[in-house]
C-alpha cells in the first residue's frame, strides 16, 4: 500500500519576515478578522484584561519567524510569552505588577517553558533603563513587539447602572484594576499625560526593535463616563506616526461576534456595544 507523500511547505526565498506560503500570508491580510479565543482557566480571570494567546500567535506567526524574539511591553500574565512559545519563539516580556509576573511564569512553567523565555518584573516607563541592565540579560535588539496597553482608566471608570461584565467581576471579588499604585500607567487619570506616557513607552521600545521590524499594538476606543466617545486607538496612531519615528503601516480590527450585548443607554439614547478590537501595526524604517 502506498503512502502519501507529505507535501513539504514552500516559502519563498526572499521571504525575510515570516515562514508562511504565499496562500497562507493572504489569509492574515485581510483588514479585519473574527477570532474566537478559547476560554481561560479559572486563575487566569484574575488579570482583568488578558490578552488572547490566539491573537498573539496571529501576529506573531505573520511578523516574525521561528526562533527570533518577540517582545511585550505590557506583558500581564505572560500570554505573548505562551504564544511566543507555542510557535518556537523566544519571548521577552516586562511587567509592573509582581502578583502577573508571577502567574505568568507559573504558566510558563506548567509548559516547561519558564527557562526559554524572560520574564521581567518593571516599569516600561523605565524601558531603556531595564534593557541597560545587565542583569536582565536582554538581547540588543528584538524581531518583533506585540502588545496590548491599558485602555486609559477604563477599568477603573463605571459607565451606566447596568451590570456589565466588568463590573459582575467586583461582586466575585476578581481584580478590578492593575494595580492601586499612582505611578501605574492604567490609574493616570489626565488623558493628555496618558497618551504621553504611551509615546514615550513606544519611543524607548522603538529604540531595541531592529530595523524593518514590526509593532502590533492592540488598542480600543472607549466610551468614558461623562458619555462621550474617547478616540484612544486613533490618538495613539496619530501621535506616534507624527510625533515619534514610528511608522503607522496599517490596521487590522478584531471583531468580537460572540461577545454577549447590553442593552445601554435603552429606551432613550444611543450607546454601542462596542465588540470590536483595532490592531494598529508600525513598522520601524530602516
Amino acid at each position: 500500500m502506498n503512502k502519501t507523500k507529505k507535501t513539504k511547505k514552500e516559502v519563498h526565498k526572499n521571504n525575510k519576515l515570516n515562514d508562511l506560503t504565499g496562500s497562507e500570508w493572504i489569509q492574515l491580510t485581510k483588514s479585519w478578522f473574527i477570532l474566537h479565543p478559547k476560554q481561560r482557566k479559572d486563575k487566569e480571570f484574575t488579570h482583568p484584561a488578558k490578552f488572547p494567546e490566539e491573537l498573539a500567535e496571529k501576529f506573531i506567526s505573520f511578523f516574525s519567524k521561528k526562533k527570533q524574539v518577540v517582545f511585550d511591553p505590557f506583558a500581564g500574565i505572560g500570554s505573548s510569552l505562551v504564544a511566543a512559545e507555542n510557535l518556537n519563539r523566544i519571548g521577552i516580556g516586562i511587567e509592573y505588577s509582581k502578583k502577573y509576573v508571577d502567574m505568568g511564569k507559573k504558566r510558563l512553567k506548567n509548559i516547561s517553558a519558564e527557562n526559554k523565555h524572560l520574564f521581567i518584573k518593571g516599569d516600561s516607563q523605565k524601558l531603556t533603563e531595564i534593557w541597560k541592565n545587565k542583569k536582565n540579560k536582554l538581547p540588543k535588539k528584538v524581531d518583533f513587539i506585540i502588545t496590548s496597553p491599558p485602555y486609559w482608566n477604563m477599568l477603573g471608570e463605571s459607565r451606566g447602572n447596568v451590570l456589565s461584565a466588568h463590573q459582575k467581576r467586583k461582586l466575585k471579588g476578581l481584580d478590578m484594576t492593575y494595580s492601586n499604585k499612582k505611578c501605574d500607567l492604567g490609574n493616570i487619570k489626565n488623558y493628555d499625560e496618558f497618551l504621553s506616557a504611551l509615546q514615550s513607552i513606544f519611543e524607548q521600545s522603538y529604540s531595541v526593535l531592529k530595523n524593518g521590524g514590526y509593532m502590533v499594538v492592540v488598542i480600543q476606543n472607549l466610551r468614558i463616563k461623562n458619555g462621550e466617545m474617547c478616540t484612544l486607538a486613533w490618538d495613539l496612531a496619530k501621535t506616534l506616526n507624527e510625533k515619534t519615528e514610528w511608522k503607522f503601516v496599517a490596521e487590522q480590527i478584531w471583531l468580537q461576534d460572540n461577545k454577549q450585548l447590553g442593552i445601554w443607554g435603552y429606551p432613550s439614547t444611543f450607546v454601542s456595544n462596542i465588540h470590536h478590537h483595532y490592531c494598529l501595526v508600525f513598522k520601524k524604517q530602516k
